[in-house]
């Protein structure tokens, strides 16, 4: 699709969004209204956007009001929210409204039920991969130092048990050490299950991360970035293996040359 001429970005923690304002730039969209959280929201994005408004998490009502005023019809959800300010929600009427009339409460459902209400108000939610589909995972050998069969076995177990975990909506991240499974992500998130894995697998760590077999890319993209490197240093990994086409390289080429650094295999998989 060509570039809207104006876009609402939801803007969680991380440098997501601001790449996502770098390249919306680039692409052409002349105005940015980001709608931004306290205490997630990176403060300086304020300094490449049209207009920000801070508000705090559940404030439903107050995000569908600023989008109206600022005639956005195309919006963007970029970065993730902590878990922490997920359970201590305080929702305003319209968010207690969307929350009561789901049966099951998780990402996949309240985002969705967000999606819906924006497009209440004539606001269209876009993937969260739009503007940055350079950045997506390519097939094979990406960065770091190729790897060895071996490694490529374990990184092809780990993708089919990702596979399968991600499917039952437990996580999306595995961590194998020669064909044994030593780490499957939960609630903790990736960074958490690659440090639990690391000490477990002692330096012979592979990484996957997959997408779930339905994901919904509006507001829900598997992402690494530098932060995923440095942990994964941190933890004596040797390779992560991402899933082609479906993973973001946020800043990829600072992920790339982070990865060279580190000594770290980053690997595209698919089935």
């Amino acid at each position: 699709m060509s570039s809207p001429p104006s876009l609402g970005l939801i803007a969680g923690n991380g440098i997501y969004p601001l790449l996502v304002v770098r390249a919306a730039r680039a692409r052409g969209v002349q105005k940015i209204h980001v709608a931004a959280f306290d205490g997630e929201t990176r403060p300086e994005i304020a300094e490449g956007v049209d207009s920000i408004e801070w508000m705090r998490v559940g404030q439903l009502g107050r995000l569908l009001n600023y989008f109206s005023r600022a005639d956005v019809h195309h919006a963007m959800m970029a970065g993730q929210i902590a878990p922490k300010n997920l359970f201590e929600l305080r929702p305003d009427l319209k968010a207690l409204v969307l929350l009561g009339g789901l049966k099951r409460r998780n990402a996949e459902t309240i985002f969705g039920g967000i999606a819906n209400e924006l497009a209440k108000v004539d606001v269209t939610l876009l993937p969260a991969t739009t503007f940055l589909e350079d950045s997506l995972a390519g097939k094979g050998w990406i960065a770091g130092p190729k790897p060895k069969r071996r490694v490529i076995d374990d990184a092809e177990y780990g993708y089919r048990i990702a596979k399968e975990v991600s499917r039952l909506d437990i996580g999306q991240t595995v961590v194998i050490r020669h064909g044994t499974v030593v780490a499957v992500e939960a609630f903790e998130g990736t960074n958490d299950a690659i440090r639990r894995g690391g000490a477990l697998a002692k330096g012979q760590a592979v990484v996957v991360k997959v997408s779930k077999p339905n994901q919904d890319f509006r507001f829900d993209v598997p992402v690494i970035g530098c932060q995923t490197i440095e942990v994964a240093a941190e933890a004596g990994v040797k390779m992560l293996a991402i899933e082609t086409a479906r993973t973001l390289l946020l800043d990829s080429a600072a992920v790339k040359a982070a990865a060279d650094r580190s000594q770290i295999t980053i690997y595209g998989i698919d089935e």
